[in-house]
Protein backbone atom coordinates (compact mmCIF):
# COMPACT_ATOMS: atom_id res chain seq x y z
CA UNK A 1 0.00 0.00 0.00
CA UNK A 2 1.23 3.08 -1.25
CA UNK A 3 2.23 5.87 1.63
CA UNK A 4 1.12 9.76 2.27
CA UNK A 5 4.38 10.65 0.86
CA UNK A 6 4.22 8.69 -2.45
CA UNK A 7 0.34 9.50 -3.45
CA UNK A 8 1.55 12.85 -2.79
CA UNK A 9 4.87 12.64 -5.13
CA UNK A 10 2.93 10.64 -7.74
CA UNK A 11 -0.18 13.37 -8.03
CA UNK A 12 2.05 16.32 -8.29
CA UNK A 13 4.15 14.38 -11.05
CA UNK A 14 0.84 13.55 -12.87
CA UNK A 15 -0.02 17.81 -12.36
CA UNK A 16 3.62 18.57 -13.79
CA UNK A 17 3.04 16.58 -16.87
CA UNK A 18 -0.14 17.96 -17.35
CA UNK A 19 0.66 21.65 -16.99
CA UNK A 20 3.72 21.20 -19.12
CA UNK A 21 1.51 19.33 -21.79
CA UNK A 22 -1.19 22.34 -21.49
CA UNK A 23 2.00 24.88 -22.01
CA UNK A 24 3.48 23.03 -25.30
CA UNK A 25 0.13 22.89 -26.59
CA UNK A 26 -0.29 26.33 -26.19
CA UNK A 27 2.83 27.13 -27.38
CA UNK A 28 2.09 25.24 -30.30
CA UNK A 29 -1.28 26.82 -30.96
CA UNK A 30 0.53 30.12 -30.62
CA UNK A 31 3.74 28.81 -33.64
CA UNK A 32 0.75 27.58 -35.29
CA UNK A 33 -1.13 31.38 -35.48
CA UNK A 34 2.19 33.21 -36.24
CA UNK A 35 3.38 31.09 -38.95
CA UNK A 36 -0.30 31.12 -40.92
CA UNK A 37 -0.46 35.00 -40.28
CA UNK A 38 3.43 35.62 -41.90
CA UNK A 39 2.34 33.12 -44.31
CA UNK A 40 -0.35 35.09 -45.30
CA UNK A 41 0.91 38.46 -45.35
CA UNK A 42 4.05 36.86 -47.73
CA UNK A 43 0.90 35.34 -49.92
CA UNK A 44 -0.92 39.16 -49.74
CA UNK A 45 3.00 41.08 -50.92
CA UNK A 46 3.83 38.54 -53.47
CA UNK A 47 1.36 39.51 -55.69
CA UNK A 48 2.17 43.73 -55.23
CA UNK A 49 5.69 42.19 -55.89
CA UNK A 50 5.29 40.87 -58.86
CA UNK A 51 3.36 43.43 -59.73
CA UNK A 52 5.80 46.15 -59.11
CA UNK A 53 8.51 43.97 -61.22
CA UNK A 54 5.88 43.84 -64.20
CA UNK A 55 5.36 47.90 -63.94
CA UNK A 56 9.43 47.77 -65.03
CA UNK A 57 9.59 48.24 -68.70
CA UNK A 58 13.25 48.40 -70.58
CA UNK A 59 14.18 50.35 -72.92
CA UNK A 60 17.44 50.46 -74.80
CA UNK A 61 18.87 53.44 -75.74
CA UNK A 62 21.91 55.23 -77.32
CA UNK A 63 23.48 58.11 -77.13
CA UNK A 64 22.39 59.83 -79.43
CA UNK A 65 18.70 59.09 -78.57
CA UNK A 66 19.66 60.16 -75.08
CA UNK A 67 20.98 63.49 -76.80
CA UNK A 68 17.89 63.96 -78.74
CA UNK A 69 15.41 63.55 -75.78
CA UNK A 70 17.23 65.80 -73.41
CA UNK A 71 16.84 68.57 -76.24
CA UNK A 72 12.84 67.98 -76.11
CA UNK A 73 12.64 67.48 -72.37
CA UNK A 74 15.08 69.04 -70.53
CA UNK A 75 13.54 71.75 -67.99
CA UNK A 76 17.21 73.40 -68.01
CA UNK A 77 17.05 73.98 -71.56
CA UNK A 78 13.96 74.94 -71.98
CA UNK A 79 14.38 78.05 -69.59
CA UNK A 80 17.82 78.54 -71.84
CA UNK A 81 15.61 78.72 -74.33
CA UNK A 82 13.74 81.58 -72.81
CA UNK A 83 17.18 83.73 -72.41
CA UNK A 84 16.94 83.83 -76.36
CA UNK A 85 13.36 84.60 -76.66
CA UNK A 86 14.17 87.55 -74.26
CA UNK A 87 16.97 88.53 -76.19
CA UNK A 88 15.41 88.66 -79.57
CA UNK A 89 12.11 90.89 -78.05
CA UNK A 90 15.10 92.89 -76.74
CA UNK A 91 16.54 92.93 -80.33
CA UNK A 92 13.11 94.47 -81.64
CA UNK A 93 12.48 96.56 -78.93
CA UNK A 94 16.19 98.24 -79.90
CA UNK A 95 15.13 98.50 -83.04
CA UNK A 96 12.34 100.70 -82.48
CA UNK A 97 14.13 103.24 -81.89
CA UNK A 98 14.46 104.18 -85.79
CA UNK A 99 10.71 104.43 -85.56
CA UNK A 100 10.01 108.08 -86.16
CA UNK A 101 8.45 109.81 -82.68
CA UNK A 102 4.23 110.74 -82.61
CA UNK A 103 2.63 112.33 -79.73
CA UNK A 104 -0.77 113.45 -80.11
CA UNK A 105 -2.97 115.63 -77.38
CA UNK A 106 -6.51 116.89 -76.48
CA UNK A 107 -7.64 118.67 -73.85
CA UNK A 108 -10.88 120.44 -72.88
CA UNK A 109 -10.48 123.08 -70.27
CA UNK A 110 -13.07 125.90 -68.63
CA UNK A 111 -11.33 129.37 -69.03
CA UNK A 112 -12.54 131.79 -65.87
CA UNK A 113 -13.17 135.80 -66.65
CA UNK A 114 -9.75 137.90 -67.16
CA UNK A 115 -8.64 141.14 -64.79
CA UNK A 116 -7.00 144.11 -66.31
CA UNK A 117 -5.38 146.51 -64.01
CA UNK A 118 -2.68 149.42 -63.61
CA UNK A 119 1.00 148.38 -63.27
CA UNK A 120 0.45 150.05 -59.96
CA UNK A 121 -2.31 147.51 -59.48
CA UNK A 122 -4.93 150.27 -59.53
CA UNK A 123 -8.22 150.52 -62.19
CA UNK A 124 -8.90 147.33 -62.00
CA UNK A 125 -11.54 146.35 -64.71
CA UNK A 126 -13.24 142.59 -65.59
CA UNK A 127 -12.41 141.12 -68.94
CA UNK A 128 -14.80 138.76 -70.25
CA UNK A 129 -13.60 135.65 -71.67
CA UNK A 130 -15.21 132.52 -73.37
CA UNK A 131 -15.32 129.56 -70.94
CA UNK A 132 -14.77 127.03 -73.39
CA UNK A 133 -11.00 126.11 -73.91
CA UNK A 134 -9.87 123.40 -76.28
CA UNK A 135 -6.26 122.13 -77.53
CA UNK A 136 -5.45 119.47 -79.95
CA UNK A 137 -1.47 118.82 -81.00
CA UNK A 138 0.24 116.26 -83.07
CA UNK A 139 3.69 115.93 -83.28
CA UNK A 140 6.18 113.79 -84.87
CA UNK A 141 10.15 113.34 -85.32
CA UNK A 142 12.24 111.34 -86.94
CA UNK A 143 15.88 111.41 -86.12
CA UNK A 144 18.15 111.41 -88.75
CA UNK A 145 21.51 111.76 -87.14
CA UNK A 146 22.15 110.45 -83.59
CA UNK A 147 26.12 110.07 -83.42
CA UNK A 148 25.70 106.27 -84.13
CA UNK A 149 23.82 105.81 -80.67
CA UNK A 150 21.17 103.68 -82.69
CA UNK A 151 22.98 101.40 -84.69
CA UNK A 152 25.33 100.72 -82.17
CA UNK A 153 22.18 100.05 -79.67
CA UNK A 154 20.84 97.83 -82.18
CA UNK A 155 24.45 96.05 -83.08
CA UNK A 156 24.63 95.47 -79.11
CA UNK A 157 21.04 94.12 -78.86
CA UNK A 158 21.75 91.51 -81.60
CA UNK A 159 25.41 90.75 -79.96
CA UNK A 160 23.68 89.79 -76.93
CA UNK A 161 20.90 87.89 -78.83
CA UNK A 162 24.19 85.84 -80.41
CA UNK A 163 25.56 85.35 -77.12
CA UNK A 164 22.30 83.80 -75.53
CA UNK A 165 22.56 81.69 -78.23
CA UNK A 166 25.65 80.53 -77.28
CA UNK A 167 24.97 80.04 -73.68
CA UNK A 168 22.32 77.89 -74.92
CA UNK A 169 24.55 75.79 -76.49
CA UNK A 170 27.25 75.73 -73.71
CA UNK A 171 24.18 74.74 -71.27
CA UNK A 172 23.26 71.97 -73.78
CA UNK A 173 26.80 70.37 -74.02
CA UNK A 174 27.03 70.59 -70.50
CA UNK A 175 23.83 68.62 -70.01
CA UNK A 176 24.72 66.26 -72.84
CA UNK A 177 28.55 65.52 -70.95
CA UNK A 178 26.58 64.87 -67.77
CA UNK A 179 24.27 62.40 -69.16
CA UNK A 180 27.12 61.23 -71.37
CA UNK A 181 28.70 60.48 -67.50
CA UNK A 182 25.62 58.93 -65.79
CA UNK A 183 24.79 56.45 -69.61
CA UNK A 184 28.69 55.31 -69.31
CA UNK A 185 28.57 55.02 -65.44
CA UNK A 186 25.40 52.91 -65.54
CA UNK A 187 26.84 50.94 -68.78
CA UNK A 188 29.59 50.06 -65.93
CA UNK A 189 27.89 49.25 -63.24
CA UNK A 190 26.08 46.75 -65.43
CA UNK A 191 29.20 45.61 -66.44
CA UNK A 192 30.23 44.74 -63.22
CA UNK A 193 27.29 43.28 -61.99
CA UNK A 194 27.94 40.13 -64.91
CA UNK A 195 31.20 39.87 -63.17
CA UNK A 196 30.42 39.91 -59.98
CA UNK A 197 27.40 37.35 -60.68
CA UNK A 198 30.00 35.22 -62.75
CA UNK A 199 32.00 34.86 -59.62
CA UNK A 200 29.31 34.13 -57.56
CA UNK A 201 28.27 31.39 -59.48
CA UNK A 202 32.22 30.21 -59.26
CA UNK A 203 31.83 30.63 -55.63
CA UNK A 204 29.03 28.79 -55.26
CA UNK A 205 30.07 25.87 -57.04
CA UNK A 206 33.43 25.80 -55.25
CA UNK A 207 31.37 25.75 -51.95
CA UNK A 208 30.03 22.87 -53.37
CA UNK A 209 33.40 21.07 -54.11
CA UNK A 210 34.80 21.85 -50.49
CA UNK A 211 31.32 20.79 -48.81
CA UNK A 212 31.59 17.38 -50.78
CA UNK A 213 35.30 17.69 -49.86
CA UNK A 214 34.57 17.73 -45.86
CA UNK A 215 32.27 15.38 -45.86
CA UNK A 216 35.36 12.79 -46.98
CA UNK A 217 37.55 14.60 -44.33
CA UNK A 218 39.84 15.88 -46.96
CA UNK A 219 38.94 19.87 -45.75
CA UNK A 220 38.03 21.96 -42.83
CA UNK A 221 35.01 23.77 -41.96
CA UNK A 222 36.89 26.73 -41.73
CA UNK A 223 37.12 26.40 -45.44
CA UNK A 224 33.81 26.81 -46.04
CA UNK A 225 32.81 29.24 -43.63
CA UNK A 226 35.96 31.41 -45.38
CA UNK A 227 34.19 31.03 -49.00
CA UNK A 228 30.62 31.37 -47.58
CA UNK A 229 31.79 35.10 -46.03
CA UNK A 230 33.47 35.97 -49.52
CA UNK A 231 30.50 35.18 -50.80
CA UNK A 232 28.49 37.26 -48.96
CA UNK A 233 30.91 40.10 -49.66
CA UNK A 234 29.97 39.45 -52.87
CA UNK A 235 26.76 39.34 -52.75
CA UNK A 236 26.58 42.70 -50.54
CA UNK A 237 28.97 44.32 -53.54
CA UNK A 238 26.17 43.27 -55.96
CA UNK A 239 23.41 44.93 -53.66
CA UNK A 240 25.55 48.11 -53.93
CA UNK A 241 25.84 47.92 -57.95
CA UNK A 242 21.70 47.48 -57.92
CA UNK A 243 21.13 50.66 -55.79
CA UNK A 244 23.67 52.75 -57.69
CA UNK A 245 21.89 51.53 -60.68
CA UNK A 246 18.48 52.76 -59.26
CA UNK A 247 19.86 56.28 -58.26
CA UNK A 248 21.67 56.63 -62.35
CA UNK A 249 18.17 55.50 -63.77
CA UNK A 250 16.12 57.97 -61.95
CA UNK A 251 18.25 60.38 -62.54
CA UNK A 252 17.95 59.80 -66.11
CA UNK A 253 14.46 59.29 -66.83
CA UNK A 254 13.64 62.76 -64.74
CA UNK A 255 16.10 64.53 -67.02
CA UNK A 256 15.05 62.93 -70.39
CA UNK A 257 11.29 62.69 -69.43
CA UNK A 258 10.56 59.44 -69.04
CA UNK A 259 8.29 57.21 -67.85
CA UNK A 260 8.98 56.06 -63.45
CA UNK A 261 8.77 53.01 -64.41
CA UNK A 262 11.63 52.95 -67.46
CA UNK A 263 14.47 51.09 -66.58
CA UNK A 264 17.40 52.57 -69.01
CA UNK A 265 19.87 49.68 -71.04
CA UNK A 266 22.43 51.14 -72.92
CA UNK A 267 23.50 50.24 -75.90
CA UNK A 268 26.20 47.97 -76.51
CA UNK A 269 27.32 48.74 -79.95
CA UNK A 270 28.51 52.24 -78.16
CA UNK A 271 31.88 50.15 -77.66
CA UNK A 272 32.15 50.07 -81.70
CA UNK A 273 32.34 53.25 -81.91
CA UNK A 274 34.71 54.84 -84.48
CA UNK A 275 36.90 57.14 -82.54
CA UNK A 276 38.85 59.65 -84.29
CA UNK A 277 42.46 60.51 -83.40
CA UNK A 278 43.87 64.52 -83.81
CA UNK A 279 46.70 66.09 -82.62
CA UNK A 280 46.44 68.97 -80.09
CA UNK A 281 47.18 71.85 -82.56
CA UNK A 282 43.99 70.72 -84.44
CA UNK A 283 41.69 70.62 -81.43
CA UNK A 284 42.73 74.17 -80.44
CA UNK A 285 41.89 75.56 -83.74
CA UNK A 286 38.30 73.47 -83.96
CA UNK A 287 37.72 74.82 -80.18
CA UNK A 288 38.15 78.57 -81.51
CA UNK A 289 35.77 77.32 -84.00
CA UNK A 290 32.82 75.71 -81.86
CA UNK A 291 34.02 76.19 -78.42
CA UNK A 292 30.74 78.55 -76.92
CA UNK A 293 32.38 79.75 -74.41
CA UNK A 294 35.28 80.94 -76.53
CA UNK A 295 33.09 82.57 -78.98
CA UNK A 296 30.76 84.31 -76.42
CA UNK A 297 34.50 85.86 -75.18
CA UNK A 298 34.64 86.72 -78.57
CA UNK A 299 31.09 88.21 -78.58
CA UNK A 300 31.91 89.87 -75.28
CA UNK A 301 34.72 91.85 -76.73
CA UNK A 302 32.28 92.99 -79.66
CA UNK A 303 29.80 93.93 -76.91
CA UNK A 304 32.50 95.95 -75.07
CA UNK A 305 33.30 98.19 -78.77
CA UNK A 306 30.06 98.68 -79.42
CA UNK A 307 29.63 100.12 -75.59
CA UNK A 308 33.10 102.03 -76.63
CA UNK A 309 30.91 104.15 -79.53
CA UNK A 310 27.91 104.48 -77.78
CA UNK A 311 30.29 106.49 -74.91
CA UNK A 312 31.49 108.72 -77.93
CA UNK A 313 28.14 109.10 -79.26
CA UNK A 314 27.36 111.56 -76.26
CA UNK A 315 29.93 113.84 -77.95
CA UNK A 316 27.45 114.71 -80.84
CA UNK A 317 24.66 116.33 -81.26
CA UNK A 318 21.42 114.58 -82.58
CA UNK A 319 19.36 115.72 -85.66
CA UNK A 320 15.95 115.12 -86.44
CA UNK A 321 13.24 115.83 -88.71
CA UNK A 322 10.80 117.47 -87.04
CA UNK A 323 6.50 118.21 -87.74
CA UNK A 324 3.79 119.79 -85.71
CA UNK A 325 0.15 120.43 -86.41
CA UNK A 326 -1.77 122.68 -83.50
CA UNK A 327 -5.62 123.11 -83.32
CA UNK A 328 -6.31 125.66 -79.86
CA UNK A 329 -9.23 127.58 -78.93
CA UNK A 330 -10.13 130.07 -77.92
CA UNK A 331 -7.23 132.90 -79.35
CA UNK A 332 -5.58 134.10 -75.47
CA UNK A 333 -2.82 136.32 -76.63
CA UNK A 334 -5.45 139.46 -78.16
CA UNK A 335 -6.89 141.24 -75.48
CA UNK A 336 -9.81 141.13 -75.36
CA UNK A 337 -10.05 137.34 -76.23
CA UNK A 338 -10.67 136.10 -79.96
CA UNK A 339 -13.49 133.49 -79.07
CA UNK A 340 -12.40 131.31 -82.21
CA UNK A 341 -10.33 128.46 -83.01
CA UNK A 342 -6.65 128.78 -84.30
CA UNK A 343 -4.87 125.62 -86.37
CA UNK A 344 -1.32 126.06 -87.29
CA UNK A 345 1.54 123.66 -88.30
CA UNK A 346 5.42 123.59 -89.27
CA UNK A 347 7.95 121.75 -90.29
CA UNK A 348 11.58 121.39 -89.70
CA UNK A 349 14.34 120.84 -88.77
CA UNK A 350 15.53 120.02 -84.39
CA UNK A 351 18.97 119.90 -83.46
CA UNK A 352 19.62 118.55 -79.76
CA UNK A 353 23.09 119.03 -77.72
CA UNK A 354 23.67 118.14 -74.23
CA UNK A 355 26.68 120.37 -72.55
CA UNK A 356 27.09 118.57 -70.03
CA UNK A 357 28.30 115.49 -72.11
CA UNK A 358 32.13 117.70 -72.62
CA UNK A 359 32.71 116.72 -68.90
CA UNK A 360 30.69 113.88 -68.44
CA UNK A 361 31.32 111.62 -72.00
CA UNK A 362 34.92 111.53 -71.02
CA UNK A 363 34.73 109.42 -68.00
CA UNK A 364 32.18 107.49 -69.93
CA UNK A 365 34.39 106.60 -72.76
CA UNK A 366 37.49 106.03 -70.41
CA UNK A 367 34.98 103.32 -68.31
CA UNK A 368 33.88 101.51 -71.82
CA UNK A 369 37.46 101.15 -73.26
CA UNK A 370 38.57 99.79 -69.67
CA UNK A 371 35.66 97.30 -69.86
CA UNK A 372 36.99 96.66 -73.37
CA UNK A 373 40.69 95.66 -72.36
CA UNK A 374 39.02 93.63 -69.69
CA UNK A 375 36.94 91.46 -72.37
CA UNK A 376 39.44 91.18 -74.24
CA UNK A 377 42.06 89.67 -71.59
CA UNK A 378 39.36 87.61 -70.53
CA UNK A 379 38.80 85.99 -73.81
CA UNK A 380 43.23 85.21 -74.06
CA UNK A 381 43.16 84.07 -70.55
CA UNK A 382 40.12 81.67 -71.61
CA UNK A 383 41.62 80.44 -74.75
CA UNK A 384 45.08 79.72 -72.74
CA UNK A 385 43.33 77.58 -70.20
CA UNK A 386 41.17 75.87 -73.24
CA UNK A 387 44.70 74.64 -74.87
CA UNK A 388 45.69 73.85 -71.26
CA UNK A 389 42.67 71.49 -70.73
CA UNK A 390 42.56 69.90 -74.46
CA UNK A 391 46.12 69.14 -73.77
CA UNK A 392 45.28 67.17 -71.07
CA UNK A 393 42.21 65.49 -72.49
CA UNK A 394 44.19 64.40 -75.46
CA UNK A 395 46.63 62.71 -73.15
CA UNK A 396 44.13 61.04 -71.02
CA UNK A 397 42.19 59.91 -74.02
CA UNK A 398 45.92 58.02 -75.53
CA UNK A 399 46.50 56.61 -71.79
CA UNK A 400 43.09 55.26 -71.58
CA UNK A 401 43.95 52.87 -74.25
CA UNK A 402 47.39 52.30 -72.56
CA UNK A 403 45.81 50.91 -69.34
CA UNK A 404 43.46 48.96 -71.83
CA UNK A 405 46.15 47.02 -72.98
CA UNK A 406 47.94 46.81 -69.68
CA UNK A 407 44.76 46.07 -68.29
CA UNK A 408 43.46 42.98 -70.65
CA UNK A 409 46.97 41.20 -70.44
CA UNK A 410 47.04 41.20 -66.67
CA UNK A 411 43.66 40.14 -67.16
CA UNK A 412 44.89 36.81 -68.99
CA UNK A 413 47.69 36.23 -66.43
CA UNK A 414 44.69 36.79 -63.53
CA UNK A 415 42.87 33.92 -65.55
CA UNK A 416 45.98 31.78 -65.56
CA UNK A 417 47.08 32.64 -62.20
CA UNK A 418 43.62 31.69 -61.00
CA UNK A 419 43.33 28.33 -63.08
CA UNK A 420 46.40 26.89 -61.74
CA UNK A 421 45.93 27.90 -58.42
CA UNK A 422 42.35 26.21 -58.46
CA UNK A 423 43.71 23.03 -59.97
CA UNK A 424 46.60 23.06 -57.05
CA UNK A 425 43.85 23.69 -54.38
CA UNK A 426 41.50 20.92 -55.62
CA UNK A 427 44.79 18.69 -55.33
CA UNK A 428 45.62 20.01 -51.95
CA UNK A 429 48.62 21.24 -52.69
CA UNK A 430 47.89 25.07 -51.50
CA UNK A 431 46.11 26.85 -49.06
CA UNK A 432 42.72 28.43 -49.20
CA UNK A 433 44.67 31.87 -48.71
CA UNK A 434 46.42 31.29 -52.14
CA UNK A 435 42.96 30.55 -53.78
CA UNK A 436 41.05 33.20 -52.16
CA UNK A 437 43.54 36.04 -52.93
CA UNK A 438 43.51 34.19 -56.70
CA UNK A 439 40.23 34.84 -57.07
CA UNK A 440 40.11 38.43 -55.89
CA UNK A 441 43.14 39.04 -58.35
CA UNK A 442 41.04 37.41 -60.98
CA UNK A 443 37.58 39.37 -59.80
CA UNK A 444 39.71 42.69 -59.99
CA UNK A 445 41.31 42.09 -62.84
CA UNK A 446 38.30 41.99 -64.68
CA UNK A 447 36.45 44.69 -63.17
CA UNK A 448 39.80 46.93 -64.23
CA UNK A 449 39.01 45.63 -67.92
CA UNK A 450 35.40 46.38 -67.75
CA UNK A 451 36.09 50.12 -66.44
CA UNK A 452 39.05 50.77 -69.18
CA UNK A 453 37.07 50.11 -71.96
CA UNK A 454 34.37 52.38 -70.71
CA UNK A 455 37.00 55.38 -70.00
CA UNK A 456 38.00 55.34 -73.13
CA UNK A 457 34.88 56.34 -74.51
CA UNK A 458 33.98 58.65 -71.41
CA UNK A 459 37.55 60.59 -72.15
CA UNK A 460 36.68 60.53 -75.64
CA UNK A 461 33.10 62.25 -74.99
CA UNK A 462 34.81 64.57 -72.59
CA UNK A 463 37.55 65.44 -75.41
CA UNK A 464 34.78 66.30 -77.61
CA UNK A 465 32.96 68.98 -75.29
CA UNK A 466 36.08 70.78 -74.47
CA UNK A 467 36.75 71.41 -77.93
CA UNK A 468 32.75 72.13 -78.26
CA UNK A 469 32.23 69.45 -80.92
CA UNK A 470 29.52 67.13 -78.56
Amino acid sequence: MATFGEKWSSNWREKLKTFAAGKFINNMILIRSSIKKIVLALFLLLPITNLSAQEKMNRVLTLDEIFHLVTENSKQLKLSQKGIDIAKKATDVAKTSRLPSIDASLSFSYLGDGTIMDRELTNITRAPMPHFGNNFALEASQVVFSGGAISNSIAKAELQEQVAQLSYEKDLMDIRFLLTGYYLDLYKLMNQREVYVKNIEQTNLLIKQIKAKYKEGMALNNDITRHELTLQNYELALIEIDNNCDILNHHLIVTLGLPHNTVIMPDSTILSIDLNNTTPVDLLQIARNNLPELKSAEKDIQIAEKNVKLAKADYLPSVAIVAANHFDGPITIEVPTINKNFNYWYVGIGVKYNLSSLFKSKKNVSLAKAQQRMASNNRDVLLEQTEIVIHNDATRYKESFEKLNTFEKSLQLADENYRIINNRYMNDLVLITEMLDASNTKLNAELQVVNAKINIIYNYYKLQRTIGKL
